[in-house]
């Protein structure tokens, strides 16, 4: 029986429609490196609650990044949901470094909980809204009134972001 790979609307940003939980987050990671993308979206949210400025970046730029996020999105919802039900692990015989992350050190020792975490805080529809919201508010001249709606899902992302990047480092050390 063949494995059914799940669609994470990635097929715009990576070329390609198919691609397996860990695969998606490894092409993330080629296409948007972590510092970068932190920055961005650290500026895209700065602009999107202040009035009458704009981010200094393209707006292909703000674009492709909102289509790989949302597809980041969903994988990470995939893998936490897969992660509750006992089916997705990450080997602990690596020990991941201690750097500059925001989360414990449960999230240090099992990144994968920062996904299940993160997902009991935010829905899909929140982070879904959080990335519609900065990208257009971002681009225009006007500001968002619910800060509340962009910070909690926005430190969430963050932590994902980087649980994601460990969990890709730790993937490619056991591969080769």
């Amino acid at each position: 029986m063949k494995k059914k790979k799940t669609d994470f609307d990635a097929k715009f940003w990576s070329g390609t429609r198919k691609h397996s939980a860990v695969g998606l987050l490894e092409t993330f990671f080629q296409f948007n490196d972590l510092a970068a993308t932190k920055e961005t979206l650290n500026e895209m949210v700065q602009s999107s609650v202040q009035k009458n400025t704009r981010i200094a970046k393209e707006p292909d730029e703000i674009f492709h990044l909102y289509q790989s996020l949302r597809s980041f999105i969903l994988v990470s919802h995939y893998i936490a949901k897969k992660t509750k039900k006992g089916k997705f692990k990450v080997s602990t015989e690596v020990s991941f470094p201690k750097t500059k992350m925001i989360f414990s050190d449960k999230g240090h020792r099992n990144p994968l909980c920062v996904f299940q975490d993160a997902f009991k805080v935010c829905t899909l529809q929140d982070f879904d809204d959080f990335l519609s919201a900065v990208a257009y508010f971002s681009l225009g001249n006007c500001s968002c009134d619910t800060e509340k709606n962009i910070v909690i899902p926005y430190f969430q992302l963050i932590k994902m972001l980087e649980a994601a990047w460990m969990i890709v480092e730790n993937y490619q050390r056991m591969k080769g």
